[in-house]
């Protein structure tokens, strides 16, 4: 990271108390996800499940047709109500029934809670294994971080001034195949590219 890519960042991440709370149960992600965030502001690491995390927003690392079957997905399905139909009917309406891999969108989980999901396609097509040379964490998680610092509400408000902390699983890790090094590298290089625009 530059001098002034961390400058930005800082002031992002400072003037929005904007937090990313990278989540692993699996001692791999965990140390991947410590080794790549080392010295960047408004990142920190949890050794647990996103959803023991105390933030406004989670990140679902979906498919592009938001069928939330398998993973992390699953687990989201059974914790919030209807959400599966929430993200097939935002998936509809505002992408024609397809939200391509590396744009995100949000929706209320009906929960205190997490309050919000951030739907981030990492494959096409539900249970799609990935290239070994894939570049969908990256842009997966340039879509969520694109979406927090620079979309809205249905209200017209701005997402970030709502959601300040952020829980992201690991992007492309599961049934996706991906190396835990290869995800927790792409999803910072994501953080460093977003951020250091603002």
């Amino acid at each position: 990271m530059t001098a002034e890519s961390e400058a930005s960042a800082e002031r992002l991440s400072g003037s929005y108390s904007l937090e990313l709370v990278l989540c692993a149960v699996e001692e791999p992600l965990a140390l991947a996800w410590e080794a790549a965030a080392r010295q960047r502001h408004g990142i920190r690491v949890h050794h647990g499940s996103v959803l023991e995390v105390p933030a406004q927003a989670v990140v679902s690392p979906a498919n592009s047709y938001g069928w939330m079957r398998g993973g992390i997905d699953a687990v989201y399905a059974q914790v919030f109500p209807n959400i599966e139909q929430t993200v097939r009917s935002a998936v509809l309406a505002f992408h024609g029934g397809e939200l391509p891999v590396g744009e995100a969108l949000i929706v209320p989980t009906g929960v205190p809670m997490p309050s919000w999901l951030i739907s981030a396609p990492t494959m096409r097509e539900p249970g799609e294994p990935l290239p070994e040379d894939t570049v969908h964490p990256y842009l997966a998680a340039r879509g969520v971080f694109w979406l927090w610092r620079d979309g809205y509400l249905d209200e017209g408000v701005l997402i970030r001034d709502v959601i300040r902390t952020v829980a992201v699983p690991g992007l492309g890790t599961g049934v996706g195949g991906v190396s835990p090094e290869t995800c927790a590298r792409q999803v910072m290089a994501a953080w460093d590219e977003v951020f250091a625009q603002g």
